[in-house]
């Protein structure tokens, strides 16, 4: 009765020594650096984190140039981005739209975005508005069981304003003590 637990047992041990100690991920490339230290500014939701540098590729363009993440959510999607530049008086006087790369944000996915924005001089901020429609349960579980499975979720367009994008003091991410 014992003979065909130790023959299993065997069979099992003979497998496990034959099979690989390398781990499966380690032959996968390696994950993006998190949080991302190639940027200088952050800003974020529980949904979607944002991660980017100001750039001036010539005195008249103002571009941002980061990343979206979203650290705890999948199916972020439709990631549109508006960045405005405001005067002294607070009028808008140059904008530029965009898109991120992926139209749908897995979870911890990186998806790059990039913004161009001709400006006219006259700015003194510059301000980023972004938006996204993500999957919201209307639903609670403990109601009891959903009537009608088809409208159980519905997409909802959450809008978030990010002021002064470009400041040296504001949305920074600090830097590590060494």
């Amino acid at each position: 009765m014992w003979r065909p637990f130790l023959l299993v047992s065997l069979l099992a041990m003979t497998v496990a020594a034959c099979t690989s100690l390398q781990s499966p991920q380690a032959t996968q490339p390696l994950p993006q650096a998190y949080p991302p230290t190639a940027f200088a500014h952050r800003v974020g939701t529980t949904q979607v984190v944002l991660y980017w540098n100001c750039l001036r590729p010539s005195p008249d363009v103002l571009r941002l140039d980061g990343v979206a993440q979203s650290p705890y959510f999948s199916g972020i999607r439709d990631l549109e981005f508006e960045l405005v530049g405001a005067d002294a008086s607070e009028r808008v006087v140059s904008q530029t739209r965009g898109v991120a790369r992926d139209y749908v944000l897995r979870t911890n996915q990186f998806s790059p975005f990039q913004l161009d924005l001709r400006t006219t001089g006259s700015e003194v901020r510059f301000d980023l508005f972004y938006r996204y429609r993500s999957q919201q349960n209307l639903r609670s579980m403990l109601a009891g069981p959903p009537v009608g499975g088809s409208q159980l979720f519905a997409q909802a367009t959450t809008q978030f304003l990010a002021r002064d994008v470009c400041s040296e003091t504001q949305h920074r991410i600090p830097k590590p003590a060494r």
